[in-house]
């Protein structure tokens, strides 16, 4: 297995650095960004050095973009497929409110 450390195309925060080392780890991204805001917040900046330099050194990845909805896969209410076959109900009156006197005000 040929594997090279690049840059995400998938899973882009900032600069898809931390996420292409994930990937090349076969590990969870998320873990990954913890675990740099830890040692961010731990060893005074250093890992923000650190980073500047692997987002300026590490090379994107050749592989095209997975262009995909966030929310495919679920019934999203406010998402126009999820409607299709869906039948229309009669939206729902309003009830008349009485006005509030504010008269004293």
């Amino acid at each position: 297995m040929n594997r090279k450390l690049t840059k995400s195309n998938n899973n882009i925060v900032l600069t898809g650095t931390l996420a292409g080392i994930a990937e090349y780890f076969n590990i969870d991204p998320t873990l990954v960004r913890i675990i740099y805001v830890i040692l961010s917040m731990f060893t005074f900046g250093s890992p923000i050095v650190l980073y500047i330099i692997l987002a300026l050194i590490v090379p994107a990845s050749n592989k095209p973009r997975q262009t995909r909805s966030p929310y495919e896969g679920y019934d999203y209410p406010y998402d126009e497929s999820s409607k299709r076959g869906r039948a229309k109900r009669p939206r729902k009156e309003a009830q008349k409110v009485e006005e509030d006197d504010w008269s004293d005000f």
